[in-house]
């Protein structure tokens, strides 16, 4: 009979051999963490573990804590378990969490894309008997379009704003769309500025050796010309502050995957919508479950009862997880009306 290695506990994903947590929502005494993004990572926990890649900007964002780093595709051993972390193409240090015990091997993905952005490793399939998948896009709906032809649609409304001295706006979310939207962004059509909520966390992208462009704080600007030329990254609660009354005539954005749906971007009253996700779509999301040969998926945060179902139709054995990821909290492809930490 198969032995359940993860159960779902009030305070998380629980590995009963190991007696640790993965992603859990509130304080335990050892954490494992998918990735940096708040409903992943939370604070009041005893000792953490990530990739090292995530090291700076979980520091960054909770503060002092004691922090275990390993590799991608290191193996630690813990009470008996093989713990070890693979690329899941997310944002920097995303990671996959393999968990092999007495012959069972089960997998984790916490958030995951399998499109290869050029800055973030990319999603790396495992072999596993258990799968546990996000499906915050698990409806056929959400098809994203190859990263090329989004990033000539961001440069073109740039280039278009810019011959007639608006500036360019982009909301984005601050950890990875940031990062990644930067490196999609012609520099010559004009000076790219970086909300004080993004710019610290492109700096921990140069760091760990990420090449993106030369960014500026707003106050950097002093040439008005310039300023109305810019394009400026910004999180999605600027748009509701004061921050925005010094650039005058501008042109707004928003770059995510909920803007697969019009009628969001009429509801957001923004002139454009740009269908950039780091989450896969759905047939991402398939793509990787059938790679991983997996006999019992797992299906968490998203649209999961209906793809769970989906699965069971396709021949899986699929059940779901209720667990809190994205409740409450930011991530990168919230709505531009959600409560988005600046």
């Amino acid at each position: 009979m198969r032995a359940d290695i993860i159960e779902l506990r009030p305070e998380g994903l629980y590995c009963t051999a190991g007696d640790f947590y993965i992603d859990p929502w509130q304080p335990v005494p050892m954490a494992i963490i998918t990735h940096a993004h708040s409903d992943h990572a939370r604070r009041g926990c005893e000792k953490y573990l990530s990739n090292t890649l995530a090291k700076n900007v979980l520091y960054k964002r909770l503060g002092n804590i004691t922090l275990q780093t390993i590799d991608y595709g290191e193996i630690i051993r813990h009470r008996g378990v093989r713990v070890s972390l693979y690329p899941a193409g997310h944002i920097l240090g995303s990671a996959q969490v393999k968990i092999e015990y007495r012959g069972e091997t089960w997998v984790v993905s916490g958030d995951y894309k399998v499109e290869n952005d050029n800055i973030h490793q990319s999603f790396e399939p495992i072999q596993c008997d258990t799968f546990i998948t996000e499906s915050t896009f698990g409806l056929p709906i959400y098809r994203w379009q190859p990263q090329s032809v989004i990033q000539a649609q961001i440069n073109n409304w740039w280039k278009d704003n810019a011959s007639q001295n608006r500036t360019s706006i982009l909301f984005c979310y601050a950890l990875g769309k940031a990062q990644r939207l930067l490196s999609l962004l012609d520099c010559s059509i004009g000076p790219i500025v970086a909300h004080g909520a993004i710019e610290p966390i492109n700096q921990i992208y140069r760091e760990t050796g990420v090449a993106l462009p030369q960014t500026y704080m707003v106050t950097q600007i002093t040439d008005k010309v310039a300023l109305e030329k810019a394009l400026v990254l910004a999180p999605p609660s600027a748009s509701r502050t004061n921050w925005l009354k010094r650039f005058g005539h501008f042109s707004d954005a928003f770059a995510s995957g909920w803007m697969q749906i019009r009628g969001r971007r009429r509801i957001k009253s923004i002139d454009r919508g740009f269908v950039l996700s780091d989450h896969a779509d759905w047939a991402g999301l398939l793509s990787a479950i059938r790679e991983t040969n997996a006999d019992r998926i797992i299906v968490t945060h998203g649209y999961s009862e209906i793809f769970a179902r989906y699965l069971n139709e396709q021949g899986f054995d699929a059940q779901t997880f209720s667990t809190k990821f994205g409740e409450n909290h930011e991530n990168d492809d919230s709505p531009l009306d959600h409560s988005i930490e600046t």
